[in-house]
Order: C-alpha cells, then structure tokens, then sequence
C-alpha cells in the first residue's frame, strides 16, 4: 500500500510529443521530457529534434558516457509500456557489446595517436613555413603547399576526434579538449569547430536519410540517388533541394566533376563556417570561434604573400587544396555507394542503419595515421566515443554481430571504393540525363500542340 505507483506510458502517448515545444524520447525503458533541454544540449538541437517521440536508447548509449544518466533524472516522466518486449534482439547485443567495451575501458584509453599527430602537425607547419620564407625554389614552395594540405587533413582528425570525446586524459581535460579542437580546427584549418559538431553529429544520428543526413545532400552538384530528383526537403538546411533543370545538368555529369569538386571542398566548409558564426541563431563560444577562424585567415594569408609571384602563390593554394581534397574524398567513400532512405532516423532500427549505411576502407596498420579512422567506417558510427586507436581491434567483434543477424559487413580497398562511388554517381547520372532528355521532348511537344494558340 505504502508502495509508489509506477507512471507507465505507451509508445503512441510517446509519440506524441515530437515537436520543439514538446519533445519527449525514451531510454532504457524511461521516458522524459527533455523540451527545455534543447537548447543547451551539447550536441546541438537537431539530434534531439529527430528522434522526439522514439525509443533512443542505442544512439543514446553510442554518443554519451554513463555519467550522462544522472542528467537524465530531472526529465523523468514515467515508465515505457511493454518495453522489454519491443527491443530487436540486435540492439541487446549490441548494447552488451557496449557494455564489454566499457568495462574494458577501452572508452578511456586515448593511447598516443592525438599527442603524435598534435607533433605532426607542429612540423608540417614549421617545414611549409621554412620553405616559403627561406627558399626559393619553385619546387620546394609547391612541397609546402602540400605540406600545408597534409596539416589541414591531419587537424581535420585531431578536430574529429575531439569532436566526439575529450582527448585528454590529464588534469582539466575538458578544458584541455576545447583548446584542441579550435586549435585543430578553427585555428589551422579556418574551419568552425562548433559548425562541424552541428553538422556531424546529425549525419551520425541520420547516417544515409537523404531528408536528414546534411552529408548526403549536395544538391545542385551531387545526388547519390534518383529519389533526390522528387525535390525533397532538407530539416537540417530547412529548405527544399529544388531539382530544376540546373541541377540537372550538373548531376548529369557528376561522375565526372566529382574528383575536381572535391579539390576545391573546402571552400564549402569555409563559406559554411562564417555563414553560421555570423548568424543568428545560437552558436556556444561564438567569440573564441571567430578569433580561431581569425587566426586562420591572419597566418594563412601571410604565408601565401611570401612567395614571389602571382603564379607560385596560385600553385601553392592549389596544392593545399589539391591534397586535402583526398580527404574530402575519403568522407564521399564512407557512405555514397552505401544504403539510402528516405524518412526521419528511427531509434529502434539505428543500429541497422549505421551498418548498412556505411562502407569500411581495408588499409595495413601502418596506414591507419592517413585515413584518420574513417576506414573504420561501421566500428566508428556504431561507437563514436571510441578512441580511432582501439577501431581496429573491436572490427572482429562487429563482424561476428553483423553475421549474427544477417547484415554485410561492408569492407573493401580503396580503389574499389572508389569505383563503387563512381558507379553509383554514374548511375544516377544516367538517370537525371534520361530525365532531362525526357522533359525536353515532353516541353517540345507541347509547344507543338500549342503552336497556334
């Protein structure tokens, strides 16, 4: 009698509350009510935003570490009816695997690979620096060019790994880990470190959504499927990915600009960083995150006015751009020739779709500091948290529950992944050309039905 009576609530009631103003998730079988957490959510509002009203619990458990549960309590509403029954039997494994990974402490255990790259990113900047001030060889001003597109793809993972956990492992470590990324990010690669944590952790709860996933949607330049041909709408960009005929023409041909755009991508993430630091909208540490873009913009425009001429500094920024292309690349191969679909993320099929969604790159171990971890594509999206360090050992592991339950477990080399991508950008290509040839004639016999009046 003195017992508290449990509050139970059903997944319709749970669905219900799907919206900004009334925004309820579910995990573990708990339901809250997190509408006045949106706005301070570390990983921005649209995450939550796109799994209101579901159960969350396995991209709850990928992305957030087990202290995160007491924040939870002040939210709680009640108990998920019927709960235990409604979990896939690939989330409970899963989750134990989680579970193991965790009480090995492989979450914790950062090992040395950001310390050496912060290394190798100090001497990739003082060697470009050296040979553009003390040289005068054309020839050594074009390696420092290239030496500057390694830096900006060796911060892009040092950004990409302190983006998803704090990489230090001493005394005031978060403090530590913010220093970090606007170093690696805003600092010496002119890009926001806030924009690419608003960007990033969408695409890894809506891994392939054409809808939702912003990695997928570069239209007018690029569809990776024809079902972006229907106009869909964007809720990351909120707008609709108008296909009109200019897009058209340009998706007909993508598998042919797609190596030249990708050489000049980063313009994109620059343009896409000031955009939303001059925005209006809520941006965390608005100010550092200009000054670190600043700071960019100051030593990187000094170093291209030390070369000699108009033509030497044309070369060396083609060449920084040239090679970080390689890594913007590398993003397109994890996930362009993969599995798509149209529709909101859902909770309870997650697991699913980070692993059909993604597409691992096999390299040897002494490759492992170039690709950054990303070859590790689906060890990766299904434990963002995991040191890039210990991806290669938990693979067996994800292997073994990938053919547990009947799902591929994509791997393949680089060129292969590269041929895939080329295909699928070729075939929806020749689709987008069958569709311009189509409305052409259709717009021709209709002048002609209409010739007279």
């Amino acid at each position: 009698m003195g017992t508290e009576q449990k509050k139970y609530i059903t997944l319709e009631e749970l669905q219900r509350h799907r919206n900004r103003s009334d925004l309820w998730i579910s995990v573990d079988g708990k339901v809250y009510d997190v509408t006045k957490w949106i706005d301070d959510h570390p990983g921005g509002e649209i995450p939550l935003l796109n799994l209101a009203g579901q159960e969350a619990t396995d991209p709850f458990l990928a992305f957030h570490p087990p202290s995160s549960r007491k924040l939870l309590d002040r939210f709680f509403v009640g108990h998920l009816l019927s709960f235990d029954n409604d979990v896939h039997q690939l989330s409970k494994d899963y989750r134990l695997l989680v579970a193991r990974l965790s009480k090995l402490g492989l979450f914790e255990e950062r090992g040395h690979v950001v310390r050496l790259s912060l290394l190798l990113m100090l001497s990739l900047l003082s060697a470009a620096v050296y040979l553009v001030c003390r040289t005068t060889s054309t020839w050594a001003h074009l390696a420092a060019g290239m030496m500057v597109g390694f830096l900006w793809t060796q911060s892009g993972w040092v950004a990409h790994d302190s983006g998803h956990r704090d990489v230090a492992a001493w005394w005031a470590k978060r403090v530590v880990n913010r220093l970090v990324q606007l170093l690696s990010a805003n600092c010496l690669t002119g890009v926001s470190m806030v924009w690419w944590k608003r960007t990033h952790n969408v695409h890894h709860v809506a891994c392939n959504s054409l809808e939702f996933d912003p990695d997928l949607q570069h239209v007018p330049l690029f569809a990776v499927s024809s079902k972006l041909f229907g106009s869909l709408t964007s809720f990351f960009y909120e707008r609709r990915m108008s296909f009109d005929s200019f897009a058209m023409l340009l998706v007909s041909h993508q598998h042919l600009s797609f190596y030249p755009v990708m050489c000049v991508a980063r313009l994109n993430l620059f343009a896409q960083s000031i955009v939303l630091l001059l925005s209006k909208r809520k941006v965390p540490g608005r100010f550092m995150e200009l000054v670190g873009v600043m700071v960019f913009w100051i030593w990187y425009s000094w170093l291209v006015s030390c070369l000699p001429s108009s033509k030497e500094r044309t070369m060396f920024v083609g060449a920084c751009f040239s090679v970080t292309g390689i890594q913007h690349i590398l993003f397109c191969l994890s996930h362009f020739s993969s599995s798509v679909y149209v529709g909101r993320p859902k909770g309870e099929e997650w697991c699913k779709m980070q692993i059909i969604g993604s597409l691992n790159i096999n390299c040897p171990p002494w490759m492992d500091w170039f690709y950054g971890g990303i070859q590790f594509q689906v060890e990766h999206h299904l434990f963002p948290r995991l040191p890039r360090c210990h991806l290669r050992a938990v693979s067996s592991a994800v292997r073994e529950l990938c053919m547990k339950h009947g799902l591929r477990y994509e791997s393949v080399g680089f060129m292969e992944a590269n041929r895939r991508t080329l295909s699928t950008l070729k075939a929806a290509a020749l689709q987008a050309a069958k569709t311009e040839n189509a409305s052409a004639v259709k717009n021709l016999v209709w002048e002609a039905i209409n010739i007279n009046g």
